[in-house]
């Protein structure tokens, strides 16, 4: 039986991608399926050194059409919402998001949900990144908030905390 798929939004692939690490997703959880909404989102907001998406072999482009309930509600785009609705449809065993609002509405449907953070702290402990502490930093530097309190948590969490630990 074929392993369920992991669903991923626009942030996590903007993100990863901004720090260098996309290449995380494949070494942690093979294939990775995108809804094209998604697609045409990252590609809207690409800037001349984004790489092209359709490059990589471990990402799986799906048409989706929203469910009709996630269409109504508001405060989320049409990327979460594709996602959730593809997460669901395929039973995926996990949804990469980042955005609130589309986390808690994906967590009441039973999904599993990881954000960018997650994605990173899980490379650390499976050996795929030397050190967390460079990461954040670079991402606080190209304007990501990470509140002091998430900060230092994170960085406990994989072995990396010290007295003096705030973004």
């Amino acid at each position: 039986m074929a392993e369920r798929p992991v669903v991923c939004n626009t942030s996590p692939l903007i993100k990863l991608t901004g720090v260098g690490f996309l290449d995380l997703l494949p070494q942690i959880y093979g294939t990775i399926w995108v809804p094209e909404i998604v697609r045409d989102e990252y590609r809207a907001g690409a800037t001349a050194p984004t790489p092209d998406l359709t490059a990589f072999p471990w990402l799986s482009f799906h048409q989706v059409t929203i469910a009709p309930p996630l269409q109504a509600l508001a405060g989320f785009g049409a990327g979460e919402a594709a996602a959730i609705t593809l997460a669901e449809a395929s039973d995926a065993r996990i949804i990469l998001l980042d955005d609130k609002r589309a986390r808690r509405v994906a967590q009441d449907r039973g999904l599993i949900v990881v954000g960018t953070l997650g994605v990173l702290v899980r490379a650390k402990q499976q050996g795929y990144l030397a050190a967390l502490r460079p990461v954040l930093t670079m991402m606080i530097a190209q304007g990501r908030y990470i509140s002091p309190t998430l900060y230092a948590q994170i960085l406990q969490t994989v072995g990396e905390a010290n007295d003096a630990d705030a973004p």
